[in-house]
C-alpha cells in the first residue's frame, strides 16, 4: 500500500477515488495505529505518520468503499487521572460513516482488569467490536427538495423504524423492520392519509447493545445507546454490500420528501453506550477519555452523570462540539434530513454544572449557517439537579411540552384545579414562551410519547405493568396521570369500552386543535396498547410494534383522529404563528382574538378560573382577526373569505352539561364540526345550532363549532 500523511481534515476516513484519508483526534495518545480488517478477520495495522493540533492522520492509496477498519491508540494508562489509553482495545471512529458489527459481550470489551481496576486488561477486543466503514460513491438525489414546511403547519408523527413497519401486511416481509420499509408506498400513504407532516424516528445512529439485557433475552430497543454519531444503524437496513444502510437511508429520505413528509432524527449527544467506568472500551473512552467526557472533578476515576446512563459528553471542550456539529451537518447536508430531536438536551446546556441557555452548544448551533435552519426540538430536562427546563429554551428553538402532557391528562381525568392550566396549554403556553418572544411553535405539544403509557393504555390503566422488563416492575415512571375508566387492564364492559373509547378521542382532539406544534406518538391512533407496560425500551418484540389489524374501534379512532387533523389543517385559527392576545373583560366579542367562556355562554371570571370543581368551558377563537396574525390567512384566494371563527366547548366532569351558545356578536348561527361523543362516523354530523341556544354535552366529551368565514 502507498502511505501518505494526508490531511488531518475532515476528521473520518475520507475516500477521494483513488484511495482514503484517516483523520482522527486523539489530545491525549502518544501513537495511533489505523488497522485495516480483512474479510476473514485478519488485520494489518499502519501507524499514523502525522498529528496536527492533536489530530492524527494518514493517507492509504487502494483503500476505497467496503473497506473496515479501526484504531488502537498507544497513550497513558491511568484512570485515577482519567486516563485510559489501551492499545489492546480496537476502538471505532467516532466518525465512521457505516458500521458493520455489534459487541458481544466478551470479556475483553473491558479496559481494566476485573481484580483490579488499575490494571489494564490486555485481551485484544478484535472481533468482539463493531468496525468502522470506509464509504464513498454518488447517489442520485433525483433533484431531491426539503419540503420546508413551516413550524405551525406542521403535525409530527413520532415512530420508530421497526416498530412502524414490522406487523404492517401491506410491506412484503422481507423489508419490514428497515428502512426501505418507512420509504414503501403502503407505509408513505398511511401517513399522508393520516395529516402527518413530519417522520420524527427514534434513534437512527448506530447504537450497542448492553449486555445486562442480553443476558435476560432482551435487547435495546429503543435506541438511545449511541455509539455512531454519523452511521445510520446498520439492524435498520434490508441487505447488501458493507456500508448499503447508507444509500437505503438516504432512498428513504428521498422517498418522504416526494411525498412532502420531512424526516426529524431524534438524537442523543448527551451521552455514549461506554457507560460508566466499569462500561466496555468501544471508542471514546480508548481514544481520549478526559477529552470527550465529563469527569468527576475530585475523582476523575468517575464520570459525571446527568443522563442516568453512566456518563455525560464534555459540552465545554472543542472536540465533542466539533463532534456534534459535523454529525449535525452531515445528516443535513449529505443525508438530507429535515431536524433533530435532542434528546435529554438539558445535559447539552451543561458547560459547567447549571443548565444555561448561553452555553457554547447554543451559540454554535445559532452560527451555524447550516444547523440554525433546520428544525430544532429540546427534550427539555435531565435527571442533574434542575434539570427541568421546560420552557428556558433560547430563540429557534422548540421543546417537548412535558407541561402539555400532564395538563391535558390531568383536565380528562377530571382532577380538581385542572382547568387553569388546561387553559394555558390548549392556548400555547404563552406564560412559558412568550416573555422571550417566543411564539407557539415553540411548544411541542404531545399527550404521549414512546417513553410511557401508549394513549389506550393511558386510559385503561392506573399503574405500570412492566414486569416483563426484568426489573420487578420498578423501571418506567410511577406517576402517570392515567385513569383506567374503572377497571384495570383489558375488559367486556361495553360501558367501559365506550368510556375508554371516549377519552382517547378527548386527548387526540384536545392535541389536533392545541395552539401549538401536535405530535401523535405512532399506533396512538390505531389504539396501539402495550398491555401496561410503559417503558418497553427492552422490548423488541409484537409488545412494541404496531399491531395494524384493525377492529371496529380501531378503523373509527383512526378515522377520528383523521378528521381532527384535517380539521386543523382546514382552520388557520388552530394554526396561529402568534400568541392570540385575547382582550378586556367589556370588550365585544369582535374585538378579542380569543375569549374564555362558561358554560353559561358569559365570560369566565377570575373567580370561575378559580373554583377547583370547575371542569367546563368554551373557547371562542376569532378567525376575522387572523389577518392581524399572518398576511398568508388574511383572505382565502380561492373565495375571498376569512377564515372560520371556532368554538371549542370542553366538557372535562363525569356529568351530561348544558353549554349554552354565545351572543349573536359572536356569530348567529354555528355548525357542528367535531364531537368526541359521537362513535363512528357521526362524529361530525353538521348540525346547525343558533346563537344562545343551549346544547348538551355528554359527560367527559368536546364539541367543536365552526361559524362560516365572512367577507371582508
Amino acid at each position: 500500500m502507498d502511505i501518505s500523511a494526508g490531511r488531518p481534515y475532515p476528521l473520518g476516513a475520507t475516500h477521494d477515488g483513488s484511495g482514503t484519508n484517516f483523520a482522527l483526534f486523539s489530545d491525549c495518545a502518544e501513537t495511533v495505529e489505523l488497522c485495516l480488517i480483512d474479510d476473514d478477520g485478519g488485520e494489518r495495522r499502519i501507524t499514523l505518520p502525522e498529528v496536527d493540533g492533536g489530530v492524527w492522520h494518514v493517507r492509504v492509496a487502494g483503500v476505497g468503499p467496503g473497506q473496515r477498519y479501526g484504531y488502537r491508540v498507544h497513550g497513558p494508562w491511568s484512570p485515577d487521572e482519567g486516563l485510559r489509553c489501551n492499545p489492546a482495545k480496537l476502538l471505532l471512529d467516532p466518525y465512521a460513516k457505516a458500521v458493520d458489527g455489534q459487541i458481544d459481550g466478551d470479556p475483553s470489551l473491558s479496559g481494566h482488569q476485573a481484580e483490579d481496576p488499575s490494571l489494564p486488561d490486555d485481551r485484544d477486543s478484535l472481533g468482539h467490536v463493531p468496525l468502522g466503514v470506509v464509504t464513498g460513491g454518488e447517489f442520485d438525489w433525483e433533484g431531491d427538495q426539503p419540503p420546508g414546511h413551516a413550524f405551525h403547519d406542521s403535525v409530527i408523527y413520532e415512530a420508530h423504524v421497526k416498530g412502524l413497519t414490522r406487523r404492517n401486511p401491506d410491506v412484503p416481509e422481507e423489508l419490514r423492520g428497515t428502512y426501505a420499509a418507512v420509504a414503501h408506498p403502503a407505509v408513505i400513504r398511511y401517513l399522508r392519509e393520516l395529516g402527518v407532516t413530519a417522520l420524527e424516528l427514534m434513534p437512527v445512529h448506530q447504537f450497542t447493545q448492553d449486555g445486562f439485557l442480553t443476558d435476560q433475552g432482551l435487547s435495546n430497543y429503543w435506541g438511545y445507546n449511541t455509539i455512531g454519531y454519523f452511521a445510520p444503524h446498520h439492524a435498520y437496513a434490508s441487505g447488501g454490500s458493507l456500508g448499503g444502510q447508507v444509500t437505503e437511508f438516504k432512498a428513504m429520505v428521498k422517498a418522504l420528501h416526494r411525498a412532502g413528509i420531512e424526516v426529524i432524527l431524534d438524537v442523543v449527544y448527551n451521552h455514549t453506550a461506554e457507560g460508566n467506568d466499569q462500561g466496555p472500551t468501544l471508542s471514546f473512552r480508548g481514544i481520549d477519555n478526559p477529552s470527550y467526557y465529563r469527569l468527576v472533578d475530585d475523582s476523575p476515576a468517575h464520570y459525571f452523570d446527568t443522563t442516568g446512563t453512566g456518563n455525560s459528553l464534555l459540552m465545554r471542550h472543542p472536540a465533542v462540539l466539533q463532534l456534534i456539529m459535523d454529525s449535525l451537518r452531515y445528516w443535513v447536508t449529505e443525508m438530507h434530513v429535515d431536524g433533530f430531536r435532542f434528546d435529554l438536551a438539558a445535559t447539552l446546556a451543561r458547560q459547567f454544572h447549571d443548565v444555561d441557555k448561553l452555553s457554547a452548544f447554543f451559540d454554535i448551533v445559532h452560527q451555524d449557517p447550516v444547523i440554525s435552519r433546520v428544525k430544532l426540538i429540546a427534550e427539555p430536562w435531565d435527571i442533574g439537579e434542575g434539570g427541568y427546563q421546560v420552557g428556558n429554551f433560547p430563540a429557534l428553538w422548540s421543546e417537548w411540552n412535558g407541561r402539555y402532557r400532564d395538563a391535558v391528562r390531568s383536565f380528562w381525568r377530571g382532577d380538581e384545579s385542572a382547568l387553569p392550566e388546561f387553559g394555558a396549554r390548549i392556548a400555547g403556553s404563552a406564560d412559558l414562551y412568550q416573555s422571550d418572544q417566543r411564539r407557539p411553535r415553540a411548544g411541542i405539544n404531545f399527550i404521549a410519547a414512546h417513553d410511557g403509557f401508549t394513549l389506550r393504555d393511558l386510559v385503561s390503566y392506573n399503574d405500570r405493568h412492566n414486569e416483563a422488563n426484568g426489573e420487578d416492575g420498578r423501571d418506567g415512571e410511577a406517576d402517570n396521570r392515567s385513569w383506567n375508566c374503572g377497571v384495570e387492564g383489558p375488559v367486556d364492559d361495553t360501558d367501559v369500552l365506550r368510556l375508554r373509547a371516549r377519552q382517547q378521542r378527548n386527548m387526540l382532539a384536545t392535541l389536533c386543535l392545541s395552539l401549538g406544534v401536535p405530535m401523535i406518538s405512532h399506533g396512538d391512533e390505531l389504539g396501539r396498547t402495550q398491555h401496561g407496560n410503559n417503558n418497553v425500551y427492552c422490548q423488541d418484540n409484537e409488545l412494541s410494534w404496531i399491531d395494524w389489524g384493525l377492529d371496529d374501534a380501531n378503523a373509527d379512532l383512526l378515522a377520528f383522529t383523521r378528521r381532527a387533523l384535517a380539521l386543523r389543517r382546514e382552520q388557520p385559527v388552530l394554526r396561529r404563528r402568534r400568541f392570540p392576545q385575547g382582550a378586556p373583560t367589556n370588550a365585544t366579542a369582535p374585538a378579542a382574538d380569543i375569549v374564555w367562556l362558561r358554560p353559561d355562554g358569559d365570560r369566565m371570571t377570575q373567580e370561575d378560573w378559580d373554583r377547583p370543581d370547575n371542569l367546563g368551558i368554551t373557547v371562542y377563537l376569532c378567525g376575522d382577526l387572523l389577518a392581524a396574525d399572518h398576511a398568508e390567512h388574511a383572505t382565502r384566494p380561492d373565495s375571498l373569505l376569512l377564515p372560520d371563527s371556532l368554538l371549542l366547548m370542553y366538557n372535562g366532569a363525569p356529568e351530561d352539561t348544558t353549554f349554552r351558545l354565545p351572543p349573536a356578536a359572536y356569530g348567529e348561527a354555528w355548525t357542528v364540526a367535531l364531537d368526541t361523543a359521537l362513535d363512528g362516523d357521526d362524529t361530525q354530523d353538521e348540525t346547525e345550532v343558533k346563537a344562545t341556544a343551549r346544547t348538551v354535552l355528554t359527560g367527559r366529551s368536546m364539541r367543536v363549532l365552526r361559524r362560516p368565514a365572512r367577507r371582508p
